[in-house]
């Protein structure tokens, strides 16, 4: 007899299926299947979960297979597909057709939420199977899935069972009305529509970090005072994908507006928010702060890792690969705080991802791909020390230019061509510290809701000239459509070939301002890119090529 499982592998899995055989012979437990680690031990805890849930485990020899039998499996999801397995073949429980089952056991026999149950049940449906086992604690996650307009135009169904027992019941309550009891009070936490302009979700708002796991407060732009140049340039990249960097000494406020990215992005679109669901779901707990996905996630996610992060835990990967920092970052965004203080093969490894859009893990196993559709945000002192700029004449820099040089070299020419915006960004004077910040006509420009709308509308635009293509958002303009797509007026030309003559800039660097430029265009709804577009998006690259820039400002 069989079951149907499910093993996370990178930023999919595998249906595994646990084949049961019992004979005669001395007691005993063998798992075939290359089962690793913690599915080895599985036979232990299987065994004493039976018998303290009132059954009694077969004194016979048992032989488990999982297949397909060449690809290693680890993990304790398998515990219950293995412990109903037996029971199917022991003929103590109705086991029969298509049923996918995941679940970590306890001795007890209570069951433990596991990762990937919403990858697990696309992967199900995907196949044609419609009924699943899942622990309680996952019930929110499978319910995300669990509905007629879900985007396999298939209804599953589920039980979410707190106890090897409750599993069990529901088998024979399936064996005897032909359906597994569905579980009830357990809809997603948010339920997505979609209406125009509004993008409204049930039960939250526009300005409600509702997924995403940004549950924090994230803030508003009108808390952080001054810097209106590096605020107009975080709106364009929210509107167009577009990659920053943004450099400066210490207290100018470059990682408070970069953490207040989020409130001014574009939610995504319900396609998008299952994608981005089932990563986090793959990632495990870690993702949410210690607790599992009980929520679809409609936010853009905002990935900030720490500077001492390997680059398997950016990139991806493990002994059982998994989905790193840029995976999770998926249609949101990476911010590198302090980012010349990430280890040099870190960010060099940036660099195919940001133009490949896919991170290519290669292992004994074969070719794994990983999705990286993320925007990159990364900020950075001007010097070591931090005081190169300063307005203060007793901050003195005290690096010396082969310091400075050598600093900043780790960022690399290739990794810099592919960041079309750069700002440079000093302290806020004293008075503009001072400022309150108020919601009159003339201050809307740093307010986050204002610019999110602004950014809404700029998103929508791209949606309808990309419709029926691959492409998300201007950042991503192929390079063979971008003179069909970047129609400019003759004066807007001719500021492009002179700016471009000027400073010298590579084919990247090229096309790079001709998005920026669009992105700008569709912000002020403009169908044609004016020569005022062409040269505010010339201003943000001609500049982070060298940290001496600070001293212009």
């Amino acid at each position: 007899m069989s079951v149907l499982a499910y093993m996370p592998y990178g930023a999919g899995g595998i249906i595994i299926r646990v084949e049961s055989d019992i004979r005669r012979g001395i007691p005993g437990v063998d798992i075939t299947g290359l089962a690793e680690g913690a599915v080895r031990e599985a036979r232990e805890r299987v065994r004493a979960a039976f018998r303290n849930s009132g059954f009694s485990f077969p004194l016979d020899r048992i032989l488990i297979n999982l297949a397909p039998a060449g690809m290693k499996k680890d993990g304790a999801a398998l515990d219950l597909p293995i412990a109903l397995s037996v029971m199917a073949a022991a003929g103590i429980a109705p086991v029969s057709g298509n049923l996918l089952v995941m679940g970590e056991l306890e001795l007890s026999g209570k069951i433990r939420p596991v990762r990937g149950v919403l990858a697990a049940i696309a992967a199900g449906l995907a196949e044609g199977i419609t009924e699943f086992i899942v622990p309680a604690q996952n019930a929110g996650e499978a319910a995300i899935l669990a509905s007629e307009g879900n985007m396999f135009n298939k209804s599953a169904r589920f039980t979410a069972a707190n106890s090897l027992q409750e599993a069990v019941h529901a088998l024979f309550i399936r064996e005897e009305k032909g359906a597994l009891p569905a579980s009830h009070g357990t809809e997603p936490a948010c339920n997505y529509k979609h209406e125009n302009l509004g993008y409204r979700f049930t039960g939250c708002s526009l300005d409600e970090n509702c997924g995403g796991f940004n549950d924090e407060n994230t803030g508003d732009f009108c808390d952080v005072k001054g810097q209106a140049v590096y605020k107009r340039a975080l709106e364009i990249a929210a509107a167009g994908g577009h990659n920053v960097l943004v450099f400066g000494p210490p207290g100018a406020g470059k990682t408070m507006l970069a953490r207040r990215m989020p409130s001014i992005m574009a939610p995504l679109s319900p396609t998008e928010a299952v994608e981005v669901t089932r990563l986090y779901s793959l990632a495990g707990p870690l993702s949410n702060n210690g607790g599992f996905i009980d929520r679809l996630i409609t936010r853009p996610p905002f990935r900030s890792p720490h500077h001492s992060a390997s680059a398997e835990g950016i990139l991806g990967g493990g002994r059982i690969p998994r989905p790193g920092e840029i995976s999770l970052a998926h249609f949101g965004v990476l911010f590198l705080d302090e980012a010349p203080e990430f280890r040099i093969n870190v960010l060099q490894a940036l660099r195919e991802p940001l133009e490949d859009r896919v991170i290519s893990i290669v292992r004994a196993e074969g070719l794994l791909r990983l999705p990286a559709e993320f925007q990159l945000i990364m900020s950075a002192n001007s010097c070591p020390c931090g005081r190169l700029g300063m307005r203060e004449t007793d901050s003195i820099c005290f690096c010396s230019p082969e310091e400075v040089n050598r600093y900043w070299r780790r960022f690399g020419g290739a990794l810099l061509d592919r960041v079309e915006i750069r700002v440079a960004v000093l302290p806020p004077k004293i008075e503009e510290i001072g400022r309150q910040c108020s919601f009159n006509q003339e201050d809307t420009a740093s307010d986050s809701s204002e610019i999110a709308r602004r950014v809404i509308n700029a998103v929508e635009i791209q949606k309808q000239r990309f419709k029926g293509t691959v492409i998300r958002r201007n950042a991503l303009l192929p390079a063979g459509k971008i003179e069909s797509l970047c129609p400019m007026n003759e004066k807007a030309e001719n500021a492009f070939h002179k700016a471009t003559a000027k400073l010298g800039l590579s084919g990247r660097a090229y096309h790079g301002i001709l998005r920026v430029s669009r992105t700008i265009a569709d912000l002020e709804a403009k169908e044609l890119i004016e020569a005022e577009h062409i040269l505010e998006a010339v201003h943000y690259r001609r500049l982070g090529e060298d940290p001496w820039d600070i001293l212009s400002l």
